[in-house]
Protein backbone atom coordinates (compact mmCIF):
# COMPACT_ATOMS: atom_id res chain seq x y z
CA UNK A 1 0.00 0.00 0.00
CA UNK A 2 2.59 2.47 1.08
CA UNK A 3 4.20 1.65 -2.69
CA UNK A 4 1.15 2.97 -4.28
CA UNK A 5 1.13 6.04 -1.93
CA UNK A 6 4.60 7.24 -3.03
CA UNK A 7 4.08 5.86 -6.58
CA UNK A 8 1.24 8.45 -6.97
CA UNK A 9 2.38 10.72 -4.66
CA UNK A 10 5.55 11.13 -6.15
CA UNK A 11 4.78 11.21 -9.99
CA UNK A 12 1.69 14.26 -8.82
CA UNK A 13 4.28 16.15 -7.41
CA UNK A 14 6.64 15.95 -10.75
CA UNK A 15 4.01 16.82 -12.83
CA UNK A 16 3.04 19.89 -10.10
CA UNK A 17 6.52 20.88 -10.45
CA UNK A 18 6.75 20.87 -14.33
CA UNK A 19 3.47 22.73 -15.04
CA UNK A 20 4.82 25.36 -12.54
CA UNK A 21 8.30 25.51 -14.83
CA UNK A 22 5.96 25.47 -17.80
CA UNK A 23 3.98 28.23 -16.73
CA UNK A 24 6.76 30.19 -15.78
CA UNK A 25 8.86 29.33 -18.76
CA UNK A 26 5.92 30.67 -21.19
CA UNK A 27 5.85 33.67 -19.41
CA UNK A 28 9.54 34.12 -19.25
CA UNK A 29 9.40 33.78 -22.99
CA UNK A 30 11.00 30.09 -23.30
CA UNK A 31 8.06 27.23 -23.87
CA UNK A 32 10.01 25.09 -25.47
CA UNK A 33 12.11 24.57 -22.13
CA UNK A 34 9.15 24.29 -19.97
CA UNK A 35 7.59 21.67 -22.35
CA UNK A 36 10.57 19.77 -22.14
CA UNK A 37 11.67 20.31 -18.20
CA UNK A 38 12.77 17.67 -16.08
CA UNK A 39 11.17 14.83 -18.52
CA UNK A 40 14.56 12.59 -17.21
CA UNK A 41 12.38 12.58 -13.71
CA UNK A 42 10.36 9.87 -15.52
CA UNK A 43 13.38 7.46 -16.45
CA UNK A 44 13.72 4.04 -14.00
CA UNK A 45 17.00 5.97 -12.25
CA UNK A 46 14.97 9.00 -11.06
CA UNK A 47 11.54 7.96 -10.70
CA UNK A 48 12.10 4.73 -8.59
CA UNK A 49 14.71 6.72 -6.42
CA UNK A 50 11.91 9.36 -5.84
CA UNK A 51 9.22 7.25 -5.11
CA UNK A 52 11.21 5.03 -2.57
CA UNK A 53 12.32 8.43 -0.69
CA UNK A 54 9.19 10.19 -1.65
CA UNK A 55 8.80 12.41 1.37
CA UNK A 56 4.65 13.93 1.22
CA UNK A 57 5.95 16.28 -1.60
CA UNK A 58 7.54 18.47 1.16
CA UNK A 59 10.63 17.54 0.65
CA UNK A 60 12.96 17.00 -2.48
CA UNK A 61 13.65 12.67 -2.25
CA UNK A 62 17.10 13.59 -3.47
CA UNK A 63 17.73 15.54 -0.54
CA UNK A 64 16.38 12.59 1.51
CA UNK A 65 18.57 9.74 0.02
CA UNK A 66 21.36 12.41 0.19
CA UNK A 67 21.15 12.25 3.93
CA UNK A 68 20.75 8.53 4.12
CA UNK A 69 23.21 7.05 1.47
CA UNK A 70 25.55 10.13 0.72
CA UNK A 71 24.54 10.22 -2.52
CA UNK A 72 22.15 10.22 -4.95
CA UNK A 73 21.90 7.91 -8.19
CA UNK A 74 18.77 9.39 -9.20
CA UNK A 75 20.73 13.24 -9.04
CA UNK A 76 23.48 12.38 -10.58
CA UNK A 77 21.36 11.06 -13.39
CA UNK A 78 19.50 14.29 -13.60
CA UNK A 79 22.21 16.96 -13.35
CA UNK A 80 23.81 14.60 -16.42
CA UNK A 81 20.93 15.05 -18.75
CA UNK A 82 19.51 18.46 -17.47
CA UNK A 83 21.24 21.48 -18.66
CA UNK A 84 19.41 23.70 -16.41
CA UNK A 85 21.73 22.55 -13.45
CA UNK A 86 24.64 24.34 -13.33
CA UNK A 87 26.14 21.04 -12.35
CA UNK A 88 25.71 19.92 -15.63
CA UNK A 89 28.47 22.07 -16.95
CA UNK A 90 30.88 22.05 -14.16
CA UNK A 91 33.68 19.97 -14.03
CA UNK A 92 35.89 19.69 -10.97
CA UNK A 93 38.70 18.30 -12.17
CA UNK A 94 38.67 21.53 -14.70
CA UNK A 95 41.49 24.29 -13.44
CA UNK A 96 39.26 27.14 -12.25
CA UNK A 97 37.23 27.05 -15.12
CA UNK A 98 33.28 27.86 -15.00
CA UNK A 99 31.70 28.45 -18.19
CA UNK A 100 28.77 30.62 -18.82
CA UNK A 101 25.49 28.86 -18.99
CA UNK A 102 24.01 30.11 -22.21
CA UNK A 103 20.67 32.40 -21.61
CA UNK A 104 18.10 29.77 -21.95
CA UNK A 105 19.34 27.63 -19.52
CA UNK A 106 19.76 29.96 -17.07
CA UNK A 107 15.97 31.54 -17.42
CA UNK A 108 15.36 27.37 -17.84
CA UNK A 109 17.33 27.36 -13.93
CA UNK A 110 15.54 30.78 -12.56
CA UNK A 111 12.15 28.63 -13.22
CA UNK A 112 13.06 25.55 -11.84
CA UNK A 113 14.25 27.55 -8.67
CA UNK A 114 11.15 29.41 -7.97
CA UNK A 115 8.86 26.53 -9.06
CA UNK A 116 10.40 23.96 -6.90
CA UNK A 117 10.62 26.26 -4.19
CA UNK A 118 7.05 27.05 -4.67
CA UNK A 119 5.68 23.26 -4.94
CA UNK A 120 7.84 22.28 -1.45
CA UNK A 121 7.38 25.21 0.48
CA UNK A 122 3.56 25.88 -0.64
CA UNK A 123 1.86 28.89 0.19
CA UNK A 124 4.41 29.95 2.57
CA UNK A 125 6.77 30.52 -0.45
CA UNK A 126 7.24 34.10 -1.34
CA UNK A 127 10.00 36.35 -3.47
CA UNK A 128 12.34 36.09 -1.02
CA UNK A 129 12.89 32.22 -1.07
CA UNK A 130 14.90 32.27 -4.20
CA UNK A 131 17.55 34.84 -3.18
CA UNK A 132 18.02 33.41 0.02
CA UNK A 133 18.13 29.35 -1.47
CA UNK A 134 20.77 30.84 -3.56
CA UNK A 135 22.78 32.90 -0.86
CA UNK A 136 22.85 29.22 1.44
CA UNK A 137 24.20 26.83 -1.40
CA UNK A 138 27.65 25.44 -0.14
CA UNK A 139 28.23 24.80 -3.87
CA UNK A 140 27.82 28.33 -5.13
CA UNK A 141 31.57 28.53 -5.85
CA UNK A 142 30.97 26.61 -8.79
CA UNK A 143 28.41 29.02 -10.56
CA UNK A 144 30.12 30.85 -12.94
CA UNK A 145 30.35 34.45 -11.10
CA UNK A 146 28.74 36.02 -13.93
CA UNK A 147 25.73 33.83 -13.88
CA UNK A 148 25.62 34.10 -10.34
CA UNK A 149 25.77 38.13 -10.13
CA UNK A 150 22.88 37.54 -12.62
CA UNK A 151 21.07 34.93 -10.51
CA UNK A 152 21.60 37.13 -7.25
CA UNK A 153 20.59 40.18 -9.16
CA UNK A 154 17.70 39.37 -11.10
CA UNK A 155 16.55 37.85 -7.59
CA UNK A 156 16.63 40.92 -5.66
CA UNK A 157 15.06 42.55 -8.36
CA UNK A 158 12.21 40.04 -8.42
CA UNK A 159 11.76 40.37 -4.56
CA UNK A 160 11.94 44.29 -4.62
CA UNK A 161 8.77 44.20 -7.37
CA UNK A 162 7.54 41.00 -7.49
CA UNK A 163 7.28 37.56 -9.26
CA UNK A 164 5.28 38.69 -12.01
CA UNK A 165 6.82 41.88 -12.76
CA UNK A 166 10.00 40.49 -12.80
CA UNK A 167 9.74 37.85 -14.62
CA UNK A 168 9.45 38.53 -18.54
CA UNK A 169 11.75 37.78 -21.65
CA UNK A 170 12.58 41.70 -21.70
CA UNK A 171 13.56 41.64 -17.88
CA UNK A 172 15.45 39.02 -17.93
CA UNK A 173 17.48 39.32 -21.46
CA UNK A 174 18.09 42.89 -20.17
CA UNK A 175 20.06 41.28 -16.08
CA UNK A 176 21.54 38.23 -18.62
CA UNK A 177 22.86 41.19 -21.39
CA UNK A 178 24.59 43.51 -18.06
CA UNK A 179 26.36 40.68 -16.14
CA UNK A 180 26.93 37.82 -18.68
CA UNK A 181 27.51 39.02 -22.41
CA UNK A 182 29.28 42.59 -20.74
Amino acid sequence: MKFFYNFFGHLNTINKHRFKVFKLCFKAGIPIRGLLHDLSKYSITEFFEGVSYYADGKLSPIKVVKKEKGYSKAWLHHKGKNKHHFEYWTDLTSTNFLPVILYKYVVEMICDQIAAGQTYIGKDWDESNPLNHLKKRKDKKYINHRIYKFLEEFYIYMQKVGLNKALNKKTLKEYYKKYVES
